[in-house]
């Protein structure tokens, strides 16, 4: 649909079309086309309870499409430096270096630098985010590009890391770290040594990984076990700030942790209970101040049901004064990930985002189960019966 040149198909110039997918696809998945729109959708969803936002650029670079590589990295420029003007302090974008291009992703898979041009558009967002205390996520994408991906983003962790913003006391830059990956454990102990060598903050965005399907079998996990198994070892592993199981310190000694910030960007509802439960045990044995930074995150139009039970546990964390029946709370930081851009750059995001997530519709069942629970709780809450 997206390349049909019918008109019956064409989102921009048919209107029952692009009604229809506006009232559908896009209205479930983005947050809008327009700054006022993005602004006041951004506002809506932090009325329900959501700490922020994680506000992406719906900018897709397709495979085999040509296109003037300075043009391209101005058009990521602009729309990454506009992205960062809507966010709130303290809310996050997302990113791809592969936006930058049909050039850039060559050079990701060359395993090259960026361009001087490139460089310099990387920096100015980082700049432009670090002035206005957002952080920035760039997503890590098939293996092929992740050696340059990673190191792309850690050379911008050693120069922007070192001076977190003091009133969020959260980095400017994170990097992604595919848990599917049998590699993983061994690349995180090497950037760990590396920020501790360096010393800045290894900011760490951990997510199970979103190309399984397109991957080389030997590189992932041989089952869906193992590769949960590794999240939720190497996410106890940063909380904890401490090696331990998968996770060996480089040199082999029992070396020092260095500072951590830590985004658990998953679906997983079993990750997610565990995270709480690490980190309100430590809570109740160390000052917050001496703990990472720790934000949740999932997409919008997804996993809903996990958002809606992480921001009730922050209501009823600060309502308790982070004191519960069992002890110390943890007021968790939601954040829900949304896309803004017009209608067809939308719906290249969705397709791409369709792609990486075929096992969704293995969790139908479990979320209607969970969603029915929550609202059989709300009903009793409603009516004055003990919701169990």
């Amino acid at each position: 649909m997206l390349n049909s040149k019918s008109y019956l198909f064409d989102v921009d110039r048919n209107p029952v079309v692009r009604a229809l997918l506006h009232q559908t696809f896009y209205k479930q998945f983005c947050v809008g086309e327009s700054r006022i729109g993005v602004q006041d959708a951004m506002q809506q969803m932090r009325s329900c309870g959501y700490t922020d936002i994680i506000l992406e650029y719906a900018l897709e670079v397709l495979k085999g499409e040509e296109e003037d590589a300075e043009a391209a990295v101005e058009r990521w420029r602009t729309g990454l430096l506009a992205t960062v003007e809507m966010a709130s302090p303290g809310s996050f974008v997302g990113l791809k270096w592969s936006g930058l291009g049909s050039a850039a992703l060559q050079l990701l898979k060359e395993q090259k630098p960026p361009t001087p041009s490139m460089d310099s558009a990387m920096r100015q967002l980082c700049d432009a985010a670090a002035a206005k205390n957002v952080s920035l996520l760039p997503a890590a994408e098939e293996s092929d590009t992740n050696p340059t991906y990673h190191s792309w983003s850690l050379n911008l962790q050693r120069i922007y890391n070192r001076s977190p913003s003091t009133q969020f006391d959260r980095p400017v830059i994170y990097n992604t770290y595919q848990a599917y990956l049998r590699s993983t454990p061994d690349l995180l102990s090497f950037h760990l040594a590396d920020a501790k060598a360096h010393e800045y903050t290894l900011a760490v965005k951990l997510v199970r990984g979103a190309y399984l399907h397109s991957e080389p079998k030997h590189l992932v996990h041989s089952c869906k076990e193992d590769t949960d198994s590794a999240y939720d070892t190497l996410a106890a592993n940063l909380l904890k700030q401490q090696y331990g199981g998968i996770l060996r310190p480089l040199d082999g000694t029992l070396a020092s942790f260095p500072k951590v910030a830590v985004v658990l960007a998953t679906h997983n509802a079993n990750s997610v209970h565990k995270a709480q439960k690490l980190r309100n045990v430590q809570l109740s044995q160390d000052p917050h101040a001496n703990l990472p930074n720790l934000c949740y995150a999932q997409l919008q139009g997804m996993a809903d049901e996990i958002s809606c039970e992480l921001v009730q546990a922050s209501k009823t964390g600060l309502e308790a004064g982070a004191v519960g029946e069992e002890g110390a709370i943890d007021p968790p930081k939601v954040y829900k990930c949304t896309t803004w851009g017009s209608m067809r750059e939308c719906l290249n995001y969705l397709l791409r985002r369709a792609a990486e997530n075929k096992d969704a519709a293995g969790r139908t069942k479990a979320t209607r189960q969970a969603m029915a629970a929550e609202l059989m709780r709300r009903i009793k809450a409603r009516i004055g019966l003990k919701a169990n």
